[in-house]
């Protein structure tokens, strides 16, 4: 028993130490932290965060006085019991007490208890009431969990009508380990939401996908956010300033990337945000009606891509995992139609964007998306097109895939018919030259490059791969309305938007030379003068 009693000490020594070098490597990796976050968690900090509002006041009250008392209840009880332990051991002589039952001792030890109990519930019970009134909002807000961001919406009071996305700012080079991290690394966001202070805002939360949770530990809130219900929540910021906090629920594979960022402003303040918010969302609202160019659609495809589909399929295309890669992909290079719906719709672990995107948003980036990296289809996809998607009319056309399919089986045609047909060969290669010259119609005044101009950019593309060494011309031209000056000017313009969708279509700038007719004016049919000709510059080597 000796023996055995000196290996249960050694077992328990052993433990103790492994228990404080745990400790210690905790502390050295606290320490080794960047800095405390303003509104944030702090460098070894062991208690709750610093209270900002009055429920969070209440929780922390309510945390320190459970702490004691329950501290006060552990060394009262292990006190009692090491004691009695210690002082009345048999090594002195004493004798354990045989008693069967103690009607005295039953009751002090249920009387005791359900006096801690009452104490204990009384408190919490009136804060857990007072979480739950949110009654009497001066701001209410919808707040959406999306994989992997926010999103808000003031439904109502000041700012009614203001929405926008929240989505981390950190940047990748910081996540991939390519730099060092910063003070609010994983905590800073592009859009925070926007409070004014002394206002109870309450938060209506819901999600477009699984199931999140928003959580400020400095405002005491935390609500999950669940798809196809309905949550609420309040809070009232007592002091200005950047409070943080996150998703707690595991949302997937980017859950550490959904941070919550509120900013608490004074009223004047809060005031100027929403008039400024107000006017850039009327400077910048999207015109679905509006046929754009090229050049637009890819540079704001570019923008909805970083911050929506970069987090899975990378900035670079490429993927990652689970998540597949888009640069030379059968979807951005198939049927337009399959693209779409995908967008549209979702599937499997890709979410349906329909909700949270615009028409003009989710043209762009499909745009984007089939014109960037390895990508060269020439495929513009406008507003319109996306609005009959949405009302079951697809898209047609784009499957790159199939017609490059179709080239390389009539390449293995055509080399086998040069064998026994050589005309027929010559023939063919008639045909593809008929293609061109081709010419893009525009609207009076215009530069932006119509819907129909597909067509013809298709043309000089598989004119281009039939003739790498091929050199385009083009050539703008407009009616006889206007200045000279001006007319020369739209012309060239229309001429830079063709080729900017030549480039696109995977076009070599050096094989495009904008060429000015020796006068603009197309001719007497107004709608044959607005044009851009495409024509062949130079014969294809032989």
């Amino acid at each position: 028993m000796e023996n055995l009693g000196k290996e249960a000490m050694k077992t328990i020594k052993r433990a103790l130490m492994g228990v404080l070098a745990m400790s210690g490597l905790l502390f050295a990796g606290a320490a080794l932290a960047v800095g405390d976050v303003p509104g944030g968690p702090a460098v070894n900090e062991i208690n709750l965060q610093p209270p900002a509002s009055k429920i969070a006041e209440e929780l922390f009250s309510l945390h320190m006085f459970m702490l004691v008392l329950c501290l006060v209840i552990f060394v009262g009880v292990f006190g009692v019991m090491f004691y009695s332990i210690f002082a009345h051991r048999k090594s002195k002589g004493h004798k354990a007490s045989n008693f069967h039952e103690s009607t005295t001792v039953e009751i002090i030890w249920t009387i005791v208890p359900f006096i801690i109990v009452v104490l204990m519930a009384l408190p919490a019970t009136k804060t857990v009431v007072a979480m739950k009134d949110t009654t009497n909002a001066d701001v209410t807000i919808k707040v959406t969990g999306y994989q992997w961001k926010w999103g808000y919406d003031y439904v109502k009071g000041p700012g009614e009508g203001i929405n926008f996305l929240s989505t981390l700012a950190t940047p990748r080079a910081e996540t991939d380990g390519r730099e060092p991290i910063s003070t609010t690394y994983l905590q800073e966001v592009d859009n925070p939401l926007v409070v004014p202070v002394d206002k109870k805002i309450r938060i209506i939360t819901t999600a477009n996908d699984v199931v999140h949770s928003w959580y400020v530990p400095a405002f005491g809130v935390k609500q999950d956010a669940i798809p196809g219900f309905v949550r609420d929540t309040w809070f009232k910021a007592d002091k200005v300033g950047t409070f943080r906090g996150f998703c707690t629920e595991l949302c997937g594979k980017e859950h550490a990337f959904m941070p919550v960022v509120v900013e608490v402003l004074s009223a004047d303040d809060y005031a100027k945000w929403v008039d400024t918010q107000k006017k850039k969302m009327a400077a910048g609202q999207d015109d679905p009606n509006k046929t754009y160019t090229m050049a637009e659609l890819m540079e704001r495809g570019g923008k909805v891509y970083a911050s929506n589909c970069a987090v899975c399929h990378q900035p670079t295309g490429k993927g990652a995992g689970a998540f597949p890669a888009l640069d030379g992909s059968k979807i951005a290079n198939g049927a337009i139609a399959e693209h779409v719906s995908l967008v549209l719709k979702g599937k499997g672990a890709m979410p349906s964007w329909a909700p949270t995107l615009n028409d003009v948003e989710i043209a762009s980036v499909i745009t984007y998306e089939r014109n960037s990296w390895g990508n060269h289809t020439g495929d513009i996809l406008q507003p319109k097109q996306v609005a009959d998607a949405r009302n079951g009319k697809l898209p047609e056309g784009g499957n790159h895939l199939a017609d490059a399919g179709a080239a390389a089986s009539g390449a293995a045609g055509a080399e086998a018919a040069t064998a026994s047909a050589p005309a027929a060969a010559g023939s063919d290669s008639a045909a593809t030259q008929a293609a061109l010259p081709a010419s893009i119609y525009f609207d009076t005044g215009k530069s932006t490059l119509p819907a129909d101009a597909k067509a013809a950019v298709d043309a000089a593309a598989a004119y281009a791969k039939a003739h790498p060494d091929a050199k385009f011309a083009l050539s703008g031209f407009t009616d006889a309305t206007g200045s000279a000056d001006l007319n020369a000017k739209l012309a060239k313009s229309r001429a830079e938007a063709v080729r900017d969708a030549l480039k696109a279509a995977g076009i070599a700038e050096d094989h495009i030379i904008l060429k000015k007719p020796e006068t603009i004016t197309g001719g007497s049919d107004a709608k044959e003068a607005r044009r851009v000709q495409i024509s062949a510059a130079a014969s294809p080597a032989a």
